[in-house]
């Protein structure tokens, strides 16, 4: 029973040939603050990442959610060994057992790469196959067409717009679009990533 209720409550490393995921630390602050670059990322009103100079505040309210043992906070690495970004399991549930995946942002020059694809596979692996989750949920703006389409190409299925759910960090109120992948779809969408992964790896596919 230990072993079980420790996925709940202690972050895992996860690695793969293209992507590692550590557990988020205070002095990831520098090199989280080098992927950011210029602050280009936090210009498109509609996510919630970071400017560059918040790069502390934002850790430190990842790990303030983690200390309530509302979420599980990731650094992501390259296959170098570099910082790119960050990412979360939120909302857990252990009663259902269900966790959602956010919060996530990555370096520009690794977007639309098979590291986004390993990471989302290292994360649902450990969900599903770790954790025992029923279910796992993605959240995004309404606007964020972008992160839409993401969600989609994952395999999850698109539950529903929640209205005037949240705020954007501007203070707009955001429709929430709801996504999920339920436990007995996770098999097809585990070969379908292992799929998409091997077609990066030949440079067939960039989405």
């Amino acid at each position: 029973m230990s072993a079980q209720v420790d996925h709940w409550t202690r972050v895992p490393s996860l690695r793969g040939e293209h992507v590692a995921l550590e557990p988020l630390r205070p002095a990831h602050a520098a090199g989280l603050r080098i992927a950011l670059g210029d602050g280009e990322l936090s210009r498109l009103w509609y996510t919630n990442v970071p400017e560059p100079k918040d790069i502390e505040s934002h850790i430190a309210a990842a790990l303030e959610m983690q200390s309530q043992g509302k979420a599980l906070a990731f650094a992501v690495h390259d296959a170098n060994g570099e910082l790119v970004g960050c990412t979360r399991f939120y909302d857990l549930d252990p009663a259902v057992p269900r966790v959602q995946i956010g919060y996530t942002w990555y370096a520009s020059r690794v977007q639309r790469t098979g590291l986004n694809t390993q990471a989302k596979l290292l994360l649902l692996t450990h969900a599903f196959e770790s954790m025992g989750c029923m279910c796992v949920g993605f959240e995004t703006s309404w606007f964020n067409h972008a992160s839409r389409t993401a969600i989609a190409r994952l395999g999850a299925k698109q539950d529903g717009v929640l209205r005037s759910h949240r705020r954007h960090a501007d203070g707009s109120v955001r429709d929430t679009v709801a996504f999920s992948i339920i436990q007995s779809e996770w098999p097809a969408v585990k070969r379908n990533l292992l799929h998409r992964l091997e077609r990066h790896e030949q440079g067939s596919d960039r989405t």
